[in-house]
């Protein structure tokens, strides 16, 4: 969920290399079509409607984006609740996401992490930061499996 799709395309694209594939789309509540039914099953009576966009990772990887027209300002985490509080992206070129993110209006939540400091020979590093909107994600330097490995070389 974010609060301005045009915004939020713009993040995502330029801070975090995903490309378009539907863009900023208008979706009505209404039962005249396929979209329209499946989006007051999911949503329920009473939505106003939304824009979405669906972008794509560089691996595939599908995001689709919602501008609720009724919403908060901001996505507060509540870490008590269950459910899903962040996603994990890898890039090549760590560094640069880091300050793109902060360039279009993002921030860093930690300082940034190896995971095997004791180690000179392994030099994944991760970071948790948020889009305009508060939405949580991670960065890593490595694959997952680099990240996690405890003898990846």
């Amino acid at each position: 969920m974010v609060g301005n799709m045009d915004q939020a395309v713009e993040f995502y694209t330029k801070a975090l290399g995903l490309k378009v594939v539907m863009g900023n789309t208008q979706v009505k509540e209404e039962r005249e079509t396929a979209i329209g039914r499946m989006c007051v099953a999911v949503f329920g009576e009473g939505f106003k409607g939304f824009n979405i966009a669906h972008l794509v990772t560089t691996d595939g990887i599908g995001v689709e984006l919602f501008e609720m027209k009724q919403r908060q300002e901001r996505h507060e985490v509540d870490f008590s609740r269950i459910g899903i509080f962040h996603f994990c992206l890898q890039t090549d070129d760590f560094h640069a996401v880091i300050e793109r993110t902060q360039q279009l209006g993002g921030k860093v939540r930690m300082d940034i992490m190896r995971y095997h400091p004791e180690d000179d020979s392994k030099q994944a590093k991760m970071v948790y930061l948020e889009d305009p909107f508060g939405n949580l994600f991670e960065l890593y330097s490595h694959s997952y499996e680099e990240t996690y490995a405890s003898d990846y070389e």
